[in-house]
């Protein structure tokens, strides 16, 4: 298999984001520099706040596109849509947003009718990712999105250690993607490609892991299987595992897990280039 189907545009760049926390100039002229650079194929939109979508549109003057973190809730999904419409500079590449911890269906329920009132329904050029908080009523929440036709966001990582699900969580939120035929992302925690304990004791999860993970499960693994493999930490096994997909099933594994937002695009690249996954 060229691993080119697997690893396409698979790193959001969310160097905005802790625990990079970029200035936005320096943000943008990283991301324009990473797109135009050999490794240009693995790097997916610019990701931006919304209560920053400002300052963004005064640093750019070329056609620029962008995909919105929603950071003011629900009412604020419609005005940063219409703010990026109405600014001839920017191009919409969807939008993300995090439901609150209580009261996740109605929640769910609120940021469906937003995001239909805004975008006009699901659209695969300009997709809405909806992330349910860990805790009780997350399936139900992720039932209401699917059903609306949007699309899943698994917080893998953050600050503290506690942040980071375990690999059981991670593992019952890919079986409930799959079951509910919901494509999904990833957000924070996953810099590098595998499963390592870091500096600070974080548990953190490797985003080769995860694609072979999708993979054992379109083959039918179950959740205690499903957990193993993410929680291996040895590259290469997972490397060799993701090398014999074909690009068929490299492409349906990426149907399911679309991307994952780092606010690192080096890191990554470096871990793939030491696996042998890309070459320059």
């Amino acid at each position: 298999m060229s691993t080119a189907v697997l690893l396409d545009g698979l790193i959001d760049d969310a160097a905005l984001f802790p625990p990079g926390n970029a200035a936005m100039p320096s943000a943008i002229a990283e991301h324009l520099r990473h797109r135009a650079a050999w490794y240009g194929p693995l790097v997916g939109p610019f990701l931006c706040p919304a209560s920053r979508l400002d300052e963004l549109a005064a640093r750019v003057d070329a056609r620029f596109a962008v995909r919105l973190v929603v950071d003011t809730g629900a009412g604020g999904i419609g005005p940063a849509v219409d703010a990026v419409a109405s600014d001839d500079r920017l191009v919409l590449r969807g939008v993300e947003i995090a439901l609150p911890p209580e009261a996740l269906v109605d929640s769910a329920r609120r940021v469906v009718s937003a995001l239909d009132a805004a975008l006009g329904g699901p659209d695969d050029d300009e997709p809405a990712y909806v992330e349910p908080a860990r805790g009780p009523g997350w399936r139900d929440a992720l039932e209401v999105v699917a059903e609306a036709g949007y699309r899943a966001k698994l917080r893998t990582g953050g600050v503290p250690p506690e942040a980071f699900p375990g690999e059981q969580d991670v593992a019952a939120f890919v079986l409930a993607c799959l079951d509910l035929g919901i494509p999904f992302k990833c957000t924070a925690g996953l810099h590098h490609a595998v499963r390592h304990t870091a500096g600070d004791g974080s548990e953190e999860h490797g985003f080769l892991n995860i694609l072979a993970t999708v993979a054992d499960c379109l083959d039918g693994a179950d959740a205690a299987s499903a957990a193993a493999v993410l929680a291996k930490r040895d590259g290469q096994p997972l490397a060799s595992r993701l090398r014999e997909l074909s690009d068929a099933r490299a492409g349906e594994v990426r149907r399911w897990f679309t991307s994952y937002g780092s606010c690192s695009i080096t890191e990554p690249l470096a871990d793939l280039i030491a696996l042998d996954l890309v070459q320059e």
